[in-house]
């Protein structure tokens, strides 16, 4: 079976709906979707990092960009790149994975509950695993990032780290990194399968099942974008806090926020943030679906017919 064939929705799989297998090439197809989208956009996760450390040097995307290119060289632009690919691709398999797996999980459960709940709770349960998969390798990335001195990479910042700071070093920023990823990851989901609902009905007017691939991809990567802009939002001030942490710019998640204050902790290189999350959580989802298309399985979103009917 070729791709055309798997693209206008030809029928059979590698494996059966729900599993083993099939949670398998969710976590895989999450992995290679996250681990690639994250590591092309290297440069202007540098950028962002820099923007919320020292926001007096770096006003705004263009100036920012120009300054360390003159500054440090174009080799600066992809400090953090085995950190975004290796770090984010680990988070990316157990984010996809694991939600997959709560989502039909809570869905048998929770039957008497709203489709939301049942997405939020996913999503966050899974999350918390990504995280804990996540935080040593952006421990590592964003001191590369901002403090050109430490270390050049992964294999020679992991020893670096531990030396200094020991075991504790690699999970400081945990709690913010929760704070941050679970708002998004429970916004991001739950918005998404909202989105390829309204899709379908109001715009489409088809059920997915009668959609060739081709047109399930396409409703995919408009829903991508969607959840990608509305979780951006949520988490930013989140993620101004972890890059303060882990600089040393304060020493706890409140002085963190006194020091950047409030409105900043909202405003602060959000522009940037939203240039990174909706290209790559719309291509995240693409490549991601492209994946499971290609082994045979049906495109994300929504719950299985009789689940979906009985709700």
């Amino acid at each position: 079976m070729d791709l055309r064939e798997r693209l206008m929705g030809a029928q059979g799989g590698l494996c059966k709906e729900f599993s083993p297998g099939y949670y398998g090439i969710c976590a895989v197809g999450g992995m290679l979707s996250a681990g690639t989208t994250h590591l092309a956009i290297t440069p202007l996760d540098v950028l962002k990092v820099n923007m919320q450390v020292n926001p007096l040097k770096y006003k705004g995307i263009s100036s920012g960009l120009t300054i360390l290119w003159k500054e440090q060289g174009p080799s600066s632009l992809w400090r953090g790149w085995s950190g975004k690919l290796f770090g984010y691709g680990i988070q990316g398999g157990f984010r996809f994975g694991f939600y997959e797996y709560f989502k039909k999980l809570y869905s048998d459960v929770l039957v008497d509950h709203s489709r939301s709940s049942i997405f939020f709770v996913s999503s966050a349960s899974a999350q918390v695993f990504a995280d804990v998969a996540l935080c040593p390798f952006e421990a590592i990335k964003v001191r590369v990032q901002t403090q050109p001195n430490f270390a050049k990479g992964l294999a020679d910042g992991f020893p670096k780290l531990y030396r200094s700071e020991g075991l504790a070093g690699f999970y400081k920023g945990l709690l913010p990194l929760w704070g941050r990823n679970l708002p998004f990851a429970m916004i991001m989901f739950s918005a998404f399968e909202h989105s390829v609902d309204l899709i379908y009905h109001n715009i489409v007017q088809r059920r997915k099942e009668e959609c060739t691939r081709a047109q399930q991809l396409a409703v995919t990567c408009l829903a991508g974008y969607v959840s990608g802009a509305i979780g951006t939002v949520v988490s930013n001030p989140a993620d101004n806090i972890v890059s303060s942490l882990y600089n040393k710019k304060a020493d706890t998640i409140l002085q963190a926020v006194k020091k950047i204050g409030f409105i900043n902790l909202f405003t602060r290189s959000l522009p940037v943030r939203i240039a990174l999350v909706g290209p790559v959580i719309t291509l995240q989802w693409f490549f991601y679906d492209s994946i499971k298309v290609l082994a045979g399985l049906p495109t994300s979103g929504g719950f299985p017919r009789h689940l979906a009917e009985a709700m």
